[in-house]
């Protein structure tokens, strides 16, 4: 039997997936009434209206079947209630980059990414090397732009 993967990320993330399900449910009346009312126009094989709706259709199918899955896989992680001395799903890491230029991030959930807010999946390059390491570690990341190197700070779990 196949196992599950269960897919960490935060409340906040968990409920973002809830609101656009929910947003996404709300449109498929809409997108229905836009075929009906495309079909209403003739002949289907040149009827630009009913093709664009029928292929958002499927979008929009697609999205709400990726959504339940994941949301389905969810363990819901709270970093308050995390501790300890290693870098963990959550986490919030200071590192010094190679001028000694503090960097800030937290590991978190894929869907959950943003890196201009500081906030990196635990799937990116970055977050596989922090996984597990301890203040004072030094990390090495290979990325599009060439190696990095960062020293582990600071830990929090907030």
């Amino acid at each position: 039997m196949a196992t599950v993967e269960k897919m960490p990320m935060l409340q906040e993330g968990y409920e973002k997936l809830n609101a656009d399900l929910k947003r996404l449910k709300e449109e498929r009346p809409h997108i229905v009434d836009a075929i009906e009312e495309a079909r209403a126009h003739g002949d289907l094989s040149e009827n630009a209206e009913y093709h664009a709706a029928k292929e958002r259709q499927g979008q929009i199918e697609a999205s709400i079947a990726d959504i339940e899955d994941k949301l389905s896989r969810a363990q819901i992680i709270d970093p308050k209630d995390l501790s300890g001395d290693k870098v963990v799903f959550g986490a919030t890491v200071t590192l010094l980059d190679d001028d000694d230029k503090p960097v800030r991030y937290q590991i978190v959930g894929q869907t959950e990414a943003d890196a201009k807010t500081g906030r990196i999946s635990y799937n990116s390059p970055l977050g596989r090397a922090l996984i597990g390491r301890r203040v004072e570690d030094e990390v090495e990341v290979s990325v599009p732009a060439g190696d990095r190197y960062y020293v582990v700070n600071k830990i929090e779990f907030i």
